[in-house]
């Protein structure tokens, strides 16, 4: 059922023109066209700083890939992002404005906050309110009335804490197993006692930390008084119209085709008199070489110590030893509902029920002419750091356990059958913000330090989300111009 013959992809932009004089100067050089790259190189060029762009890959986008077949849309990369910061709010307004309306924010109906768990042979209904929270099957009894205790708990002192102690500490075991480690396997594809909190869910440390309690933490940040720009972060799951390739597109073509080089290979940077030089090999040979003031890196920390060898061992080591999760997505299109309720941002699965994936999304849910009518299209994520193994599996076995999953899980009867089946493997999906974070952000900052208009960005630090890398993004633009314009 899988055809590898899947329509074309939006954002696969190949532009012909690959940079290949002999040499370039340019304010700026931003190593990486994913959304980090993309997004610093866009508020750069609006604000008349000169930037150019090298990728090794041939298109634009990085893990951001929309699809069509026949009537759906789907992603093989990230499915959503969240707007939880201003941030994400403002370029999405500036994009619809030099897009021309070609890129234009669509963020989910409140019906779609609906977020299911499985549990024994059926999703329940993530309780969104004390009501839910005290009826739900989800948690023990013992576990809902210790929560009630919850904002008098004394604070932890370990800085290095995990989601999971954390969460057991001061919500309980069944807190942790039915809500905590599904929202980990959702975001991280990994394992809460393995991340740290203050470096993964910083909100939250610091919710325990500042207010010593989550409950009383949240009541105290609606209280307080927000400005209109802060407004601006509604919190809605948001994508595209049309899907989110159209954002990295519409960034592409206000940057210009002529401060890209893509599909290029031997990327090296190296520190000079008058600041950097980027030299690497075109398609077709040639060298090309760029001198710059500046060089933001934004890809992966493992793509680190072949791009910049001018760095030590040791501290490179401490950012190029950054675990990242392997993820599977599949995208299965089916042609009807058969009666089924999928009106959801859709299902997770907790370790502790033992299935072979990590949850299921309903993007037709979410999002406009994402099926065709009366279908509804579902993403399956499977792999992650605890079944890293799963993406080693043929096609034929991931094709025979999703079928059996919408059969057993979404509840479709055994006729139905599926119009599509889309497999993407994913082997460096997700980082792990594990132990070694400080360590790692420390040879970040000794770096930046050391080396004037060098910046390491990416989702090696500050976030893993679409809002974190838009965030980042702008903050190294405006550190960028207010460093330029002196």
């Amino acid at each position: 059922m899988c055809d590898p013959a899947i329509l074309r992809t939006f954002a696969s932009v190949k532009i012909e023109k690959v940079q290949t004089d002999k040499e370039i100067e340019t304010p700026v050089v931003v190593i990486g066209a994913g959304l980090t790259g993309l997004t610093t190189a866009y508020w750069l060029s609006r604000k008349g700083v000169g930037v150019h762009i090298v990728e090794t890959d041939t298109r634009i986008g990085g893990q951001i890939q929309t699809n069509h077949k026949n009537d759906y849309i789907f992603e093989t990369g990230p499915t959503t992002g969240s707007v939880s910061t201003p941030e994400v709010a403002e370029l999405m307004n500036d994009l619809a404005i030099t897009s021309g309306g070609k890129c234009v924010l669509e963020t989910a109906p409140d019906s779609s906050k609906r977020r299911l768990i499985w549990k024994g042979d059926r999703f329940h209904d993530l309780p969104s309110g004390p009501l839910g929270g005290l009826t739900t099957p989800l948690f023990r009894w013992t576990d809902k009335l210790r929560i009630l205790g919850e904002p008098w708990r004394r604070k932890g002192t370990d800085p290095d804490e995990s989601v999971g102690s954390l969460a057991r500490r001061r919500l309980g075991k069944s807190f942790v197993d039915y809500a905590v480690d599904p929202f980990v396997s959702g975001v991280y594809a990994g394992n809460p006692d393995t991340l740290i909190t203050r470096y993964a869910l910083p909100k939250l440390y610091n919710l325990e930390q500042n207010y010593g309690s989550f409950i009383r933490g949240s009541i105290a940040k609606m209280k307080e008084p927000k400005t209109e720009r802060d407004r601006l972060a509604t919190k809605k799951v948001f994508s595209a119209q049309g899907g989110l390739s159209h954002i990295p597109q519409a960034e592409a073509d206000h940057i210009g085709e002529e401060n890209f080089s893509l599909g290029v290979s031997k990327v090296r940077v190296e520190p000079v008199d008058s600041g950097w030089q980027t030299s690497f090999l075109s398609a077709d040979g040639q060298q090309g070489v760029i001198r710059s003031r500046f060089v933001v890196t934004t890809c992966g920390a493992y793509n680190l110590p072949a791009l910049l060898p001018f760095i030590d061992e040791q501290r490179m080591e401490a950012i190029s030893s950054l675990r990242y999760a392997p993820v599977m997505e599949v995208n299965v299109g089916m042609p009807d509902t058969f009666g089924g309720d999928y009106i959801a941002f859709g299902g997770l699965v907790p370790t502790v029920e033992q299935r072979r994936i990590l949850g299921i999304l309903f993007p037709s849910a979410c999002f406009t002419q994402r099926a065709p009518k009366g279908g509804v299209l579902f993403s399956f994520f499977i792999g992650g750091m605890r079944r890293s193994e799963m993406l080693d599996l043929p096609d034929e076995e991931i094709e025979r356990l999703v079928t059996d999953c919408l059969h057993e899980m979404l509840k479709f009867p055994l006729e139905a059958k599926p119009d599509f089946i889309h497999i993407s493997r994913h082997q460096k999906a997700i980082p792990q913000y594990g132990i070694d974070s400080g360590r790692r952000l420390e040879a970040v900052a000794s770096l930046e330090s050391q080396y004037q208009g060098l910046i390491l960005g990416g989702n090696l630090r500050d976030g893993i989300g679409m809002a974190h890398r838009i965030t980042q993004a702008t903050n190294i633009a405006n550190e960028i111009i207010k460093t330029h314009n002196r």
